[in-house]
């Protein structure tokens, strides 16, 4: 057998076996779900054969993040497990030496300036760069630990994450050893392009996925949850079974959601590798011809408040509904065409959001149209307030504009408003006025507001 320095030791790492329980290294079924709050939940098969004589079994190539105690396994009913541990032993030339001790090693000795000589013997002990053998002689030398060589990893070290079970079985079997566990360091995040033209709009979904869970998952199916659960209550036996049914509609095009239990999962149709450290982004929305309308607003002072005159900026919006899929959480930017060029008109976040709602996103101040208050007449008396408002509204764009002014008001039912100006109340307290001003105009009105204090 070829004899390595610690130079080499990663070469062995991959070729070492460490269990006596015969466990296939290729996953079945292998899926994963991935949650928005650093959560993922992992199902994997693999064929296992065992005999009387094995006391354990090492399943090698969880993720480091796994959550011990969420671990859920089946094996056959002729298997009895006694205990469960998780190891992992980072290799390191110390953790070598250590489990070396009282075995036979072969150490290259500097023979003259050029020439090395190998010999046998057995490590005693070792501390830092130095060691403790004694030789087929029975000398015992001090040796640099650099020096010794090995011919295997011992059974003693595993390598990679692992979970161990002590178990003991009361026949030979063959079966399927089917595990799930939950991860943390793993999530998703969605990101939405909304191209808009005059009257329309295209949208696109993108899901970024970053695992940093410990663990890469080779051609795995993935699913994705939406929304805010409870970790306690999680059932892992639960979400997995409902998790192979979401699995079912892969053959499907295109990205399948559905609900379940007040969350939303979205079934990625295609095996997805995630290799660790990395963020993977698969598309799963795409909505075209989307009917979009702008909106102008703006939020005034309580009048029982409202001083002198000040100024105020209108926001603008863009708003859709009626799309047929809800949308989990994320950032969203809006892009359009102008000569040619793409132009960034403003970037947001949305909420998750049911399908069919109205979706309103703010992309940032309109510059063309401002917004003043002014008190023109006051008179409080006895815990009462009255007040006399004049708005201004200033469109110098070449188009029509409709601006919602949002006033709040201390209203009940004594309280009274007069204006010509129709007005509707908004989240029950925001008086609320849609005022239609025509190009390159001031528009004025007054409000008389009388209310308690």
């Amino acid at each position: 057998m070829k004899k390595i320095t610690t130079a080499f030791l990663a070469t062995l790492i991959l070729g070492s076996s460490l269990f006596s329980a015969t466990l296939s290294k290729k996953i079945k079924n292998g899926s994963l779900v991935v949650y928005n709050s650093n959560l993922g939940l992992v199902h994997e098969e693999r064929d296992l054969e065992l005999n009387t004589a094995d006391t354990s079994i090492i399943y090698k190539g969880v993720a480091k993040s796994v959550q011990t105690d969420s671990i859920n396994v089946e094996i056959s009913p002729n298997v009895t497990l006694y205990s469960q541990q998780y190891r992992f032993d980072s290799l390191t030339q110390a953790k070598l030496l250590e489990a070396h001790i009282g075995e036979k090693v072969e150490v290259r000795l500097l023979k003259n300036r050029n020439e090395f000589k190998i010999i046998t013997a057995t490590l005693l002990s070792h501390s830092g760069q130095k060691a403790l053998v004694k030789t087929l002689d029975y000398k015992i030398i001090t040796v640099k630990s650099d020096d010794i060589m090995f011919e295997h990893i011992p059974e003693t070290l595993i390598t990679k994450p692992s979970l161990v079970w002590n178990i003991k079985t009361k026949t030979d079997t063959k079966t399927t050893m089917k595990l799930d566990y939950l991860i943390s360091q793993i999530s998703f995040k969605s990101n939405y392009i909304l191209n808009v033209d005059e009257k329309s709009a295209n949208l696109t979904g993108w899901v970024s996925i970053n695992n940093r869970s410990g663990k890469k998952f080779e051609s795995t199916k993935l699913s994705l949850l939406a929304g805010d659960i409870h970790k306690k209550q999680m059932r892992p036996e639960l979400l997995r079974k409902n998790m192979r049914a979401f699995g079912a509609m892969s053959d499907a095009p295109q990205v399948k959601e559905q609900s379940f239990e007040g969350y939303h999962f979205y079934t990625i149709p295609f095996d997805v590798t995630l290799a660790n450290n990395e963020t993977t982004q698969i598309k799963f929305v795409q909505e075209n011809n989307i009917s979009i309308e702008r909106l102008y607003s703006t939020t005034l002072n309580n009048p029982l408040y409202q001083r002198g005159e000040q100024k105020s900026d209108v926001s603008q919006f863009i708003a859709f509904k009626g799309l047929s899929i809800p949308l989990p959480q994320g950032d969203i930017r809006i892009y359009s065409q102008l000569d040619g060029k793409t132009i960034l008109l403003g970037e947001n976040s949305i909420k998750h959001t049911p399908k069919n709602s109205i979706i309103k996103i703010q992309t940032g101040t309109n510059f063309d149209l401002k917004v003043s208050q002014k008190t023109t007449k006051r008179s409080d008396r006895d815990g009462w307030f009255n007040v006399d408002m004049e708005y201004t509204i200033i469109n110098s764009a070449d188009t029509n504009k409709t601006v919602e002014i949002l006033v709040p008001f201390n209203t009940h039912k004594d309280s009274k408003i007069k204006t010509d100006e129709a007005y509707t109340f908004t989240k029950g307290n925001s008086v609320t006025f849609s005022i239609n001003v025509e190009a390159n105009t001031t528009k004025k009105f007054n409000v008389n507001y009388e209310s308690k204090k």
